[in-house]
């Protein structure tokens, strides 16, 4: 498959410092930012900096280096924030109109701080 990314999205200008963020973790490979439009008291967005539409595409073009640090910076954020078994988290990553995905570039949302309810409603 092939993966049109648009480096002219929000988080490309991010990524490239055109836009400010309230960062909560940055490392080699990875941003982690506080969302401007919180859904729960913890409400962190976490995107890797090379240029990956959807989770998809950066599991199967990303370099094993990227893939291992995007997701030991998801466990470092969860400790940080106190999220444990007892207290669970959300994540989420939309993909593509069906997903509702309303940034293309690959992220990944970690909710926490209140119970998040179905995810999605039961069908008759």
């Amino acid at each position: 498959m092939t993966y049109s990314y648009d480096d002219q999205n929000i988080f490309a200008k991010i990524l490239r410092g055109e836009i400010p963020n309230n960062t909560v973790l940055e490392t080699d490979h990875t941003l982690a930012f506080a969302d401007i439009r919180p859904q729960a008291p913890t409400h962190v967005l976490v995107i890797p900096k090379g240029p990956y539409v959807t989770y998809d595409h950066f599991a199967a073009e990303a370099s094993d280096a990227e893939i291992v640090d995007f997701n030991r910076t998801v466990a470092r954020i969860c400790a940080d924030a106190g999220i444990t078994p007892d207290t669970g988290a959300r994540y989420i990553s939309n993909a593509g109109p069906d997903g509702v995905q309303e940034v293309p570039h690959f992220h990944l949302h970690i909710l926490a701080g209140r119970n998040m309810g179905r995810m999605v409603a039961p069908q008759a």
